[in-house]
């Protein structure tokens, strides 16, 4: 990921990565999704959301109930 950008969710589910980033997107906060789930055996890999360093405080709080 560039620099700038923080890893502020991890899961291995597509669509808990989704609602983490409507939950952000509706507060304000810019969000990229990081795909790292294996296009051959869909069992591995993971889904990371970042958001901006500054964004990080803010995105853990409205984050912190969605953790798995």
């Amino acid at each position: 990921m560039e620099n700038g950008w923080k890893e502020v969710f991890l899961t291995a589910h597509e669509y808990r990565a989704h609602i983490a980033r409507d939950i952000l997107e509706a507060a304000g906060i810019r969000t990229v999704i990081l795909d790292q789930q294996d296009s051959t055996y869909l069992v591995f890999g993971e889904y990371k959301v970042f958001v901006a360093e500054g964004d990080v405080p803010a995105a853990l709080e409205l984050l912190k109930e969605l953790k798995d």
